[in-house]
């Protein structure tokens, strides 16, 4: 089945794999022999670049509009793959302007540029400059994770359940998961409370708290949430005013304890480095959105957003269009709930409207449990995206393991993907089957692992901290 579907996921016939257009773009520019070279650098927090090179057809000659999407897709990419609040760019003035109008208000990427804007707290600026002006590559990483004594706390707070783990000298003593709503809720009481419930309940549980760990979906810079998608209904007023320290108050009023905060994406990464002592790992959490994170060769975080859900991974512009960004083909229609409910209907499966994201997805997980065929081909074109996006992320990310966590690959669709993504590896990128492993953890680490690596980040401190949950055995 799969060889007659090498070009083509069996539900979405127009899925048009980012690599194999980026590909087919430059073996044309190539085989012209007129290609005009492109350099771009992204510049994030602390001094950082990222640089990247691609190379365009002469302006003018007829191939503008695909020089266009070539740049836009590739800048958007590494955009939310490395973060920046500048981009620097030195290529054919066409491309130039056409980038810095996209990234300008009412541009194409206004939504981009926002957003950065906010991570960085810097104007977001597009500057076109010469190739010799184009800055150098400069990057580091951090260590974090893999810390396991003591009493702690982990708490991962997905966008329709939140998880939590107590963890006593590596030891889990108590876990448990609780459906929640935090991206319809406008009150930020609600998450408050929400969030301090859970891991109240999880320090009943052990003699004291030394440490809590965060896993949490958005961007987080010095333990303060910059943007995130689960407080989406919140005004900015009281976003800024109760949301960006939320989880730091909540450690205060604990009793001062020490708390470190993680995107959901690098703790499943880091999760995948405890469970497989290694590294190069890309992790990729499938819940209400796409999250990933990623450990590098020296087993430490890049600092990079990994931000996935905004990466095109489909460069059919009618391809289903992101709510939040307003741009076609990113990866959140294709690794999170949205995809399930996306190709519901193609598979002949009929969703009631009024039922919420999570509702509908366990409607087709109960289908596949009781072995419906319907339901097997959405897992399995998910598996066709994934394989293909794997060979795309492949590109940026230096890939020895790749580990699939979250809500979607629980039960046997998560088998599903993986096996239908191998397959795809198999057939389409053969050179990549040997260098990238794709795990599927057990059903209790999809579900709690994330919690269990978060209460690993925290460093104790020889001074034990002022937990209020102190007590004799």
């Amino acid at each position: 089945m799969l060889a007659e579907l090498k070009k083509e996921a069996a539900l979405d016939p127009g899925f048009k794999p980012a690599l194999l257009e980026n590909r087919a773009f430059l073996q044309a520019v190539e085989e012209s022999g007129r290609g005009i070279p492109v350099k771009i650098a992204l510049e994030r927090e602390s001094g950082q670049i990222a640089v990247y090179q691609t190379k365009v057809f002469p302006e003018n000659q007829g191939m503008d509009e695909a020089n266009f999407k070539h740049v836009e897709r590739l800048i958007k990419t590494i955009l939310w793959i490395k973060g920046g609040w500048k981009i620097s760019i030195s290529a054919p003035k066409s491309i130039c302007e056409y980038i810095q109008k996209a990234y300008s208000k009412g541009g194409i990427r206004e939504f981009d540029a926002q957003f950065m804007t906010r991570v960085y707290e810097r104007k977001f600026a597009v500057e076109l400059v010469a190739d010799e002006q184009v800055p150098s590559a400069f990057e580091k990483a951090e260590s974090a994770g893999g810390n396991l004594d003591g009493c702690r706390i982990g708490f991962d707070a997905g966008g329709s359940d939140r998880k939590v783990a107590a963890v006593q000298d590596g030891k889990v003593v108590f876990s448990e998961e609780v459906v929640w709503h935090p991206k319809t809720q406008s009150d930020p009481e609600y998450h408050y409370q929400e969030i301090k419930a859970a891991i109240q309940r999880a320090a009943s549980h052990l003699p004291r708290v030394d440490a809590i760990g965060v896993s949490s979906a958005g961007i987080y810079v010095n333990n303060r949430a910059m943007v995130a998608s689960l407080f989406i209904k919140i005004p900015q007023d009281s976003f800024d005013a109760r949301i960006k320290d939320i989880y730091v108050n909540i450690a205060k009023e604990m009793g001062d304890i020490p708390i470190e905060v993680r995107n959901d994406g690098d703790v499943t990464a880091l999760a995948g480095a405890m469970n497989l002592n290694d590294t190069k790992i890309l992790g990729i959490a499938m819940g209400t959105s796409e999250a990933a994170g990623y450990v590098d060769g020296n087993g430490n975080i890049t600092g990079c957003l990994n931000e996935l859900a905004f990466v095109p991974v489909d460069f059919n512009p009618e391809a289903a269009v992101d709510e939040w960004s307003g741009d076609y083909g990113c990866g959140v229609k294709y690794f999170s709930q949205d995809a399930v409910i996306k190709l519901a209907p193609a598979a002949g499966i009929d969703l009631p409207a009024e039922l919420t994201p999570a509702d509908k997805l366990k409607i087709v997980q109960q289908l596949m449990k009781n072995g419906d065929q319907k339901a097997r081909r959405i897992y399995e074109t998910i598996g066709i995206y994934l394989g293909y996006t794997l060979a795309y992320y492949a590109e940026f990310y230096d890939i020895a393991h790749c580990l699939i966590l979250g809500r979607v690959t629980s039960g046997e669709g998560g088998n599903v993907i993986l096996q239908t993504a191998g397959e795809v590896l198999r057939l389409e990128f053969p050179e990549l089957v040997a260098s990238i492993a794709l795990h599927l953890p057990d059903e209790n680490d999809r579900r709690v692992g994330q919690a269990i690596a978060a209460a690993s980040l925290p460093v104790i401190s020889s001074e034990p901290a002022n937990s209020l949950y102190d007590r004799e055995e």
